[in-house]
């Protein structure tokens, strides 16, 4: 599905935001999903929202006893043909964090690509497949979260209907494909019937009862006609830590060349600026 993070990548946008699922028992796919989880799955995935986009996100990192942390970073998105996806992730601010970058490639296949830069090491290296559950940047998204994810590598249900925010929610649950295929074994989204983005989501680790994540919209609102998340919470409900983030200038459509979306861009530091909205 999509992500979060821009629109927050593309369920969130990166489409925030919906995320990723992961390995667990498997009962009969086919028996245990349901039409309509399925195509209402699909029409998330398929929710406009341009065929590129350019944002300034600042992240705030919040734990108990410590003063926040705010990093400033810029998110590219690039849907290309063929349903691959690119995104491009540049930090800006401040100083011991600024450069750092990461380039994810979602291939036709749902195969997926991910290298990171770290300016202290002077180099790209690339994400290992299995390293789902891996914290970016010490914040609490995973390298999985970044990822799209495409609707067939889990089976989808419909699972009830409660208000979030005063608007009537179809429930919907994720349970994927393949045993290992997510650091998640199950996802539950409320999603707003109308904008199709996701209001919750919670994700589930090791019990299926027990989430161990949350993610919460706390504001959408339509730029240049697409439905966006413009602020968002992800907390982690073992300790509290919470990563919020929060869109700043979005720009939809610039036409973004692939080449941004490369290992030599990811590796210059400058390559990305003529390109920020």
């Amino acid at each position: 599905m999509k992500h979060l993070i821009p629109g927050l990548i593309r369920q969130m946008p990166l489409r925030i935001i919906l995320l990723a699922c992961a390995g667990l028992i498997l009962v009969s796919n086919q028996a245990w999903a349901d039409t309509a989880g399925n195509e209402l799955a699909q029409r998330i995935y398929d929710r406009p929202d341009g065929e590129d986009a350019s944002s300034v996100v600042t992240m705030i990192l919040t734990e108990k006893g410590r003063n926040p942390r705010v990093r400033k970073m810029m998110l590219y998105r690039l849907d290309k043909k063929q349903a691959e996806v690119s995104t491009l992730i540049r930090f800006i601010e401040p100083a011991d964090i600024e450069g750092t970058g990461l380039l994810t490639v979602d291939g036709m296949n749902a195969d997926t690509n991910q290298w990171i830069y770290l300016p202290a090491l002077e180099r790209v290296r690339r994400i290992d497949s299995n390293r789902k559950g891996g914290r970016f940047v010490n914040s609490d998204y995973y390298f999985e979260d970044l990822r799209d994810r495409k609707v067939s590598k889990d089976q989808h249900r419909i699972i009830g209907h409660e208000t979030i925010a005063g608007v009537t929610c179809d429930v919907l649950e994720s349970i994927p494909t393949e045993a290992g295929n997510s650091v998640y074994v199950k996802r539950v989204s409320w999603i707003d019937p109308v904008t199709l983005l996701p209001l919750r989501i919670d994700f589930f680790e090791k019990q299926e009862n027990q989430p161990s994540k949350r993610l919460i919209v706390n504001k959408k609102e339509k730029v240049q006609g697409f439905w966006t998340v413009m602020d968002s919470t992800l907390t982690d409900l073992s300790n509290g830590h919470e990563t919020r983030l929060t869109l700043g200038r979005m720009v939809y459509d610039k036409h973004l060349p692939a080449r941004l979306f490369t290992s030599q861009v990811l590796e210059d530091v400058n390559a990305e600026k003529e390109y920020r909205p």
